[in-house]
C-alpha cells in the first residue's frame, strides 16, 4: 500500500482501555499527531470513553460517534457488526494486540489495496524488542500480514511519541517562572508554597505512599505533593483526615499535600514541567515524565508473575546510568527492592540519599532527553516503515 499524495491517508486506531488512561492516554496522542502533523484522517475506535474523558473533557459519554480535534471517535462497544471495504482505512493499528472486530478483518482481507496493518506493542527497554521491530506475521485465515511495531529507547526501535513542536513549548513555559506560578496557581497551589520541592504524584493504588509521605514529614526543606484526586485515595485520605476530593489541603511536619483536578493532556504537561519531581505510572505518563526534563519514578503497571519487574529493571538498566539513589529509590517504589526492618526509617534514607542526588539526576535527565530525541519520534518513525512496505511492493511489480 502506497501513501496516497492526491488526498489524505486514512487510518483506523484501536484501542482497548486497559491501564485507566495510559492506554488511551498514548492512542490519543497518537491520533492528534498524525493528524495535525501529517494530515491523516484518523478514526479514533475506543471502548472506555469516561476514562478517555478524563484526559480530554470534551468528550461526550454517550455519543456513537463524534469529532474531537478533526479525529473521528467511534464508541467501540460491541466486536459484531460488518464492514464493506470501502469502509477500511489504508493503515489499520491494533493497540497492543486488542482484537479488531471480526467483520473489520474480513473486509480487510477484501480491500484493494489492502491496508497496512500493524499491532503497536507496549513500551518496555528488553533487549529482545530489536530483533522483534517490525517483523511480520501472517493470518492463519486471511491473505492479511501483520506488522509488530515497538516503541523504545534505541534506534532499532519506534521511539517514543513526542510532537514537532513539544520542545519549544517546554522551553517558553520553564523559562518563565511568571507563568509556572499561575498554572500552578489555578490547581489551588498558594504563592508562598512556590518555593518549596514540588512533586506530582500520580501512581496506582498499591504504590507506598503512606511510607513515602512519612519521610517527607520529616524533610529538611518544605515539600509540596500534588496528587490528581482519585489517585492514592486511601494514603491522601488518612494524611488529610478527611475526603480527598479536588482543593483538599493539609499539612504535618514538612509536608503539604495539596488534591488538584485531574487535568488535560496539555495541562498534565505544563504539571510535569512545573515539579520538580514526578511520580509517574503506566506508559503515556512515563514518556511524557521523560520529555519533562526533570527527574522522575516510575510506577510500572503490574504483571503476572511479576513480569514488569523485569521491565523496570531493564529500563534502569539503561536510564540509571549508575545514580544508585535513583535505582534504589524506583526498586523500592514497585515493591521490588525491600527497604529495611524498620521501614520509615528505611524510606527516609532512600528519600534523603535520592535528595542528595538530585542536581546530579537533573543534568542526567537532559543528556537522557538529547538522546532520546536521536531516535526521532515515534509517529514519523512509523509513517516511514509504512512507506517503505509501499516501494517494497512497488519494486515487486517491476
Amino acid at each position: 500500500m502506497v501513501l496516497k499524495e492526491s488526498q489524505a491517508t486514512t487510518l483506523a486506531l484501536f484501542c482497548k482501555v486497559v491501564d485507566n488512561f495510559g492506554d488511551i492516554g498514548i492512542c490519543w496522542r497518537l491520533a492528534r499527531q498524525l493528524q495535525q502533523e501529517h494530515g491523516i484522517h484518523v478514526s479514533l475506535w475506543v471502548d472506555d470513553l469516561k476514562s478517555f474523558q478524563k484526559i480530554c473533557p470534551e468528550v461526550l459519554l454517550h455519543a456513537d460517534i463524534q469529532q474531537l480535534d478533526d479525529v473521528t471517535v467511534h464508541h467501540w462497544h460491541t466486536q459484531d457488526g460488518q464492514f464493506s471495504p470501502a469502509e477500511i482505512a489504508d493503515i489499520v493499528i491494533e493497540f497492543f494486540g486488542c482484537d479488531i472486530p471480526p467483520g473489520y478483518i474480513a473486509a480487510m482481507a477484501e480491500r484493494t489495496p489492502q491496508p497496512v496493518w500493524i499491532n503497536l506493542e507496549g513500551l518496555t527497554a528488553e533487549e529482545w524488542v530489536e530483533g522483534c521491530h517490525t517483523l511480520p506475521s501472517s493470518h492463519p485465515r486471511l491473505p492479511l500480514t501483520k506488522y509488530f511495531f515497538f516503541p523504545g529507547f534505541t534506534d532499532k526501535t519506534g521511539g517514543l511519541l513526542h510532537e514537532s513542536s513539544l520542545e519549544e513549548q517546554r522551553r517558553q513555559f520553564q523559562s518563565d517562572p511568571t507563568a509556572m506560578a499561575t498554572f500552578l496557581g489555578r490547581l489551588g497551589m498558594p504563592v508562598d508554597e512556590m518555593t518549596a520541592l514540588k512533586v506530582s504524584l500520580f501512581c496506582y493504588a498499591h504504590a507506598p505512599v503512606s511510607a513515602l509521605f512519612d519521610a517527607w514529614k520529616d524533610n529538611d526543606q518544605p515539600v509540596v505533593c500534588l496528587v490528581p484526586e482519585g489517585v492514592a485515595t486511601e494514603a491522601v485520605r488518612a494524611f488529610l483526615g478527611a475526603e480527598p476530593r479536588a482543593g483538599a489541603v493539609g499539612t504535618s511536619g514538612a509536608l503539604t499535600v495539596n488534591v488538584i483536578p485531574f487535568v488535560p493532556q496539555p495541562d498534565y504537561d505544563k504539571l510535569l514541567w512545573a515539579c520538580d519531581l514526578n511520580f509517574v505510572r503506566g506508559e503515556d505518563s512515563f514518556v511524557r515524565a521523560q520529555w519533562a526534563g526533570k527527574p522522575f519514578i516510575w510506577h510500572i503497571y503490574p504483571q503476572d508473575e511479576n513480569l514488569h519487574h523485569k521491565k523496570l529493571r531493564a529500563f534502569l538498566e539503561r536510564y540509571s546510568a549508575g545514580i544508585e539513589s535513583l535505582s534504589d529509590l524506583s526498586l523500592a517504589w514497585n515493591s521490588v527492592k525491600p527497604v529495611g526492618v524498620q521501614e520509615k526509617a528505611g524510606w527516609c534514607a532512600l528519600w534523603q540519599a535520592f535528595e542528595t542526588a538530585m542536581p546530579e539526576i537533573v543534568l542526567h535527565c537532559e543528556q537522557w532527553q538529547r538522546q532520546m530525541l536521536g531516535n526521532g519520534d515515534l509517529t514519523s518513525n512509523l509513517l516511514k516503515f509504512v512507506r517503505s512496505l509501499g516501494s517494497a511492493d512497488a519494486e515487486k511489480k517491476v
